[in-house]
């Protein structure tokens, strides 16, 4: 039986309820945003500001949304792995034996899940991020790399290397933010494992280094992937926080869009389907892996 005509048959009169609901909601709103406020759509244009077409070079260009789309992208992986190794960190301190490095570890902790994440980013960016690419003197180093030219490669991980300063300080702002989710995360997935089995990799004499290395964390991380792929997700959501210090990934992109151009809801639109295709996506992909590993 064919996939579309199967899920058709499993649906319900409550399931064309909500759909009929959520049409006529839609259109409501598509109604008043083209009668009362006398809003003229130009979804024609919307394309050209994805994909352009450069007339004097006879080639197409990746136009601001995808611009835009490609920089989350990039911030996202780059930032995820970062908040992994800083979160796995923070939670094999939150479950140390000494009382310092736990407690340390949770305020670092609390502090962050505490506090709204728009202040977390300006405070991270002023007082730590900034001043570490200044101190690094990363600014005058990308535009000596970006007045050479084959530098293709590096284009292709860091985008425009002009900006590579404002992408560094994204990454490392976003990352720290995140590494307070990801290390409770790490935190309950390490405090799951029986302390049966610890007891047993005592008693064998290894030391709590051994006992982390060989015995908690390979089952704490197999048991956290699930929660860690929805953090992930997360992230890339939350990347549209970063366009507040002028990191150009999509959101701040769209901002510009949306200032030269006027389409306030097509850009917007367009935007909140990119952000749903990369995210759903993930999410239907991460089901499919955990799905398969548990038939293991």
């Amino acid at each position: 039986m064919p996939p579309v005509h199967s899920f058709v048959q499993r649906l319900k009169w409550p399931d064309y309820l909500i759909a009929a609901v959520l049409i006529g909601f839609f259109g409501y709103i598509w109604y008043a945003i083209e009668g009362t406020l006398n809003y003229k759509w130009r979804w024609e244009l919307i394309p050209g500001y994805i994909v352009g077409w450069h007339t004097g070079r006879e080639e197409y260009f990746a136009n601001l949304l995808l611009q835009g789309l490609t920089a989350t992208i990039r911030i996202s992986i780059y930032a995820s792995i970062l908040a992994l190794i800083l979160g796995t960190i923070l939670g094999v301190a939150r479950c140390s034996a000494n009382l310092t490095v736990r407690m340390l570890a949770r305020t670092y902790l609390e502090f962050l899940r505490n506090i709204p994440p728009v202040v977390v980013v300006f405070i991270f960016f002023f007082f730590l991020s900034q001043q570490l690419i200044d101190a690094l003197d990363l600014a005058r180093w990308s535009r000596g790399i970006a007045r050479q030219d084959d530098i293709w490669l590096w284009e292709l991980f860091f985008g425009d290397m002009r900006r590579f300063p404002s992408l560094i300080s994204g990454v490392i702002v976003l990352a720290l933010f995140e590494s307070a989710f990801v290390g409770e995360i790490v935190r309950a997935g390490i405090q799951s494992v029986p302390k049966g089995q610890r007891e047993a990799a005592r008693s064998i004499g290894m030391s709590r280094t051994q006992e982390l290395r060989y015995i908690v964390l390979p089952q704490a991380m197999k048991k956290v992937v699930p929660p860690m792929a929805n953090q992930f997700i997360t992230l890339i959501k939350d990347s549209s926080i970063i366009s507040l210090i002028s990191v150009q990934e999509l959101t701040y992109k769209t901002v510009e869009l949306v200032a030269s151009s006027r389409m306030i809801f097509e850009a917007w639109i367009t935007t909140a389907a990119f952000y749903f295709i990369v995210c759903f996506g993930l999410s239907r992909l991460f089901a499919r892996f955990e799905k398969r590993s548990d038939q293991r």
